[in-house]
């Protein structure tokens, strides 16, 4: 049975590892170790028989940990893992056909930019999620389309889960929570901090209920 969608918290992406398997894996853990709810296998290598191996490793990672493992951008990868999601960007197929390629129950997130149009598509064509941004600054993508917090705002009224993604911290993180956000995606904000444990534990915080304490 495939981990159920989280209601909130921290989307780790992970960081272009390729061809170092052993230090993704390791990153993947102390990120999961971190409180990580979701983890997407993102990797632009190129190397079909690399990315099918580091993909199944991670799926048998997040099934240990008993969170979703979701796919960047290819379809066909995720449903030879039995990934239990895929995400979908601008250039990708449409919801509608990834469904009819993938397992029942599978979740499928769509990157939705700063368009509330694209967003109310993707709700027409079966999405699970909608991913709005870059909200700030980001260095993964610094020439990323730039969307307003007040459109994350408006896409309240679409009724799906919203992930905010881009340039994302612990300092800004709960601006992007308070405008709608239940999840938010992180690169380099975990993956490229000294201790990825610690770094993802910081962002969890931001759903500690106020006034609580720990570590």
């Amino acid at each position: 049975m495939q981990p159920k969608f989280p209601a909130r918290g921290l989307y780790a992406i992970t960081a272009a590892r390729y061809p170092d398997t052993e230090r993704l894996l390791a990153e993947a853990g102390a990120a999961l170790a971190g409180g990580a709810v979701m983890l997407q296998f993102r990797d632009k290598s190129g190397d079909p028989a690399w990315r099918l191996a580091a993909a199944r490793a991670l799926h048998e990672l997040c099934e240990r940990w008993g969170v979703p493992l979701v796919i960047n951008d290819d379809v066909e990868l995720a449903r030879a893992v039995a990934a239990a999601g895929v995400h979908l960007g601008g250039e990708d197929a449409d919801p509608a056909s990834a469904r009819d390629r993938l397992e029942p129950g599978t979740i499928i997130g769509v990157s939705c930019y700063d368009s509330l149009q694209r967003a109310e598509r993707a709700v027409a064509a079966g999405a699970d999620y909608l991913a709005f941004g870059s909200l700030f600054d980001s260095h993964t993508k610094p020439a990323a389309v730039r969307c307003p917090l007040a459109v994350l705002e408006a896409a309240r009224q679409l009724g799906l889960p919203l992930v905010a993604i881009g340039g994302l911290t612990p300092e800004n993180g709960g601006r992007a929570i308070a405008a709608g956000a239940s999840l938010l995606a992180v690169i380099s904000g975990v993956f490229d901090q000294p201790d990825v444990q610690a770094a993802a534990r910081r962002f969890m915080r931001l759903w500690r209920p106020t006034g609580s304490t720990g570590a």
